[in-house]
């Protein structure tokens, strides 16, 4: 707990925890001095932004072991302490940094800085204005780092817009591509208005309890007013929509799809995951910690969008089919939203059982984050011979990339939950637990029921990896070409693969296959508290 500055219940001095706050600061600064940089560099060196943005989110991720072992807070309710308290005696803080903000933190400057490596390449080869791609993704890193560490509303909706702002002009950064400016536009235009219903949410809860901060807002929504108890459940309700817009839960989930087609593929892994992160961690925070007295309104709402959500996700990724040209990034965004609703099946148990089910959601966004963003580091490569990069261009893809098809077909084991991916066996076994344990039985076994519907496209897609190329005669589409469907060509020509993309296809593996080893790295996650006491 960082130390007040003055003594005296008046005084509204205090210190600033700058080590805390370290993790956002980073890349904020580090945002800034790209942006100058660019003014002054030449086209010669505009490559050199894209190392120093690596560098930064190298650096922001390292702070984050001097932080371990030690709840730190910073921006607390210093004016009037008996008013500031919570019912656990602590001040309300407006900034946290716990087991569960650090571990969130880890996932995100650890996805970003992944993201950075394959956009390296990217920005190069595809001619990104460097200054304004490396600024806009520091900048949204930053406030995806600030999102777990957000102990009131107003800090909540802020890096929730610092996180997803930067976003929209990331997908839509390729000037004169119509898909890339409709996938823009669709992203935010259904982003803002989730946004507007979430803001008046938190109004309707301020006027209710008269405070934005989650700890005290726990506190006086178990005594509300029976005249003001109406008003703080439309309160409730609104508030999660941004969130639930933001993990592309269904009803929210519409603008996925289109969205991760039209984007820069760095970016369109960049938003599955830690777009992702930044959703689930406010819902965590809005439900667990400040609306626990609506766990009879919030919980059985998000056990039925879990259902809804993998089931839909499911259902459309099982429908994208190698014979047929449809693309690889599409299919990989319909499992995204089938992913969404496993997350949402400890959030949503944590509603009839112990907070600390959500556990179990944190240890799967961590075997998610890894292996997804493998998953799209070799679509990236493979985009660098097959432009249009529909599923059938990943065949025989062992015959010319063995690395690569073999990394590839171990993340969508994980994805699928079949050994060797042991760590996404197991992360699905704890979320399977969860949702028994908290009695919701019938969620379990629409999960395992989706379980299984989704073996069928990531066991098609890992057995297209393995099979002969298409010879010259061959009916089916040809891999490598951008052309013509049903048309058959001279195998593509290999590219000699850049060392940033090869950096982050062997990072992720490597993590995978550690987490496969050894699972209980973040399976200890869903059997321990993130949250003091």
């Amino acid at each position: 707990m960082t130390a007040l500055a003055a003594t005296g219940a008046a005084s509204l001095v205090q210190n600033v925890d700058w080590l805390a706050i370290a993790p956002v600061v980073i890349p904020a600064a580090v945002a800034l001095i790209v942006l100058v940089a660019d003014l002054f560099a030449d086209e010669r060196r505009k490559p050199v932004l894209g190392w120093i943005s690596v560098a930064g989110l190298a650096a922001a991720t390292a702070v984050l072991l001097p932080l371990r072992g030690e709840d730190r807070s910073t921006f607390c309710l210093v004016a009037d302490k008996a008013a500031s308290a919570t019912s656990a005696g602590t001040a309300a803080c407006s900034y946290t940094a716990d087991s569960f903000t650090l571990v969130i933190q880890l996932l995100v400057l650890g996805g970003a800085l992944v993201t950075a490596l394959l956009s390296v390449t990217a920005v190069r080869e595809s001619g990104l204005p460097a200054g304004e791609y490396w600024f806009l993704l520091l900048s949204s890193a930053a406030g995806a780092a600030l999102l777990p560490a957000s102990r009131d509303l107003a800090t909540l909706i802020v890096a929730l817009e610092v996180a997803s702002l930067p976003a929209f002009a990331l997908v839509g950064l390729r000037r004169g591509n119509r898909m890339s400016s409709e996938a823009a536009l669709k992203f935010f235009l259904s982003s803002v208005t989730a946004t507007a219903v979430s803001l008046l949410g938190v109004s309707f809860v301020y006027a209710t309890t008269g405070t934005l901060h989650l700890a005290l807002l726990a506190d006086r929504l178990e005594d509300v007013p029976g005249q003001f108890d109406t008003l703080a459940m439309a309160g409730v309700a609104l508030t999660l929509v941004g969130f639930a817009f933001k993990t592309a839960a269904v009803p929210f989930h519409f603008w996925v799809p289109d969205t991760y087609v039209g984007a820069p593929l760095p970016i369109a892994g960049y938003l599955s995951v830690i777009g992702k992160a930044v959703g689930f961690t406010g819902l965590i925070l809005v439900t667990v910690i400040a609306f626990p007295a609506y766990s009879d309104i919030w919980g059985p709402a998000l056990a039925v969008l879990a259902a809804l959500t993998m089931t839909l996700g499911n259902a459309a990724a099982l429908r994208q089919s190698p014979d047929r040209p449809h693309s690889a990034v599409r299919l990989l965004a319909w499992s995204s939203v089938g992913q969404a609703g496993y997350l949402l099946v400890p959030i949503a148990a944590a509603a009839y059982s112990d907070r600390d089910a959500i556990g179990s959601t944190v240890s799967y966004a961590l075997m998610y984050a890894a292996v997804n963003l493998g998953a799209f580091a070799v679509v990236a490569l493979v985009a660098r011979t097959s432009p249009a990069n529909r599923i059938a261009d990943y065949r025989g893809l062992y015959h010319r990339r063995p690395a690569a098809a073999l990394s590839m077909a171990f993340f969508l084991l994980c994805l699928a939950g079949l050994p060797p991916g042991i760590i996404g066996l197991f992360a699905k076994v704890t979320v399977f637990q969860s949702a028994v344990d908290a009695g919701l039985g019938w969620l379990a076994v629409v999960m395992a029921v989706n379980v299984v519907i989704a073996l069928y496209y990531y066991l098609q897609w890992t057995a297209i990896l393995f099979r002969a190329p298409e010879t010259a005669d061959g009916e089916a589409p040809q891999a490598g070409r951008a052309g013509d469907a049903g048309e058959a060509g001279p195998a593509p020509q290999r590219l000699r693969t850049p060392a940033p993309v090869t950096v982050a296809i062997a990072l992720t593996g490597v993590v995978a296959v550690v987490l496969s080893g050894a699972p209980q790295i973040v399976l200890r996650f869903a059997a321990t508290s993130l949250f003091p006491q």
